[in-house]
């Protein structure tokens, strides 16, 4: 059976590595209806999305990550980030904020339905990206305030997800499936 939604879910990975090139205003409009079309708890919508094009706010919360890391004692983390070239948002051009109602029990997940509309919606347009997760200590330190004020984030949300959004330029195979993930009663 030929489907488009299956076709995506399948041939989404996440990229490490993109073009230069700036989305177009369609596509930002595009992928921001997806967000929006995300379900949520109760309807609460307790999301907020930052579309970010800004390379400066982009390095600046990269860099953090990065020096929060290298000065913190988890050598994996530090070799990880050296293997990756101190890079989270891998050059992406845009990078979706997404933070949420700090006071709401679902919000975290409702974040990560969101992004998954969006990557979804990327991967049917021809766009690569990546979630990131780790980001989130750059927003948990002490420029975290400085960092929430730059991306406009909504007064009592904080950082849930963030999601590196381009054209990819490389590609890479699917990942293997784990043994004994499903059970048929």
């Amino acid at each position: 059976m030929e489907n488009q939604v299956l076709k995506a879910i399948t041939e989404r990975r996440s990229t490490r590595g993109f073009e230069s090139t700036p989305l177009t205003e369609e596509q930002i409009e595009t992928l921001m209806s997806a967000a929006a079309a995300s379900p949520s708890a109760m309807n609460l919508q307790s999301w907020h999305f930052t579309f970010c094009s800004d390379s400066v706010a982009i390095t600046a919360v990269e860099e953090e990550v990065g020096r929060i890391i290298m000065d913190g004692d988890d050598d994996d983390a530090k070799q990880r980030m050296k293997g990756r070239n101190m890079e989270v948002f891998y050059n992406a051009p845009t990078v979706v904020f997404i933070s949420s109602d700090a006071q709401s029990c679902w919000s975290d997940l409702d974040a990560g339905i969101a992004a998954e509309n969006i990557v979804l919606a990327a991967q049917s347009i021809g766009l690569g990206s990546v979630i990131v997760g780790m980001c989130k200590i750059a927003f948990e330190g002490e420029k975290g305030n400085k960092f929430k004020d730059m991306l406009k984030f909504p007064q009592g949300h904080r950082f849930s997800l963030a999601v590196a959004l381009g054209t990819p330029n490389v590609s890479k195979e699917a990942h293997p499936i784990g043994e004994n993930k499903f059970s048929v009663m």
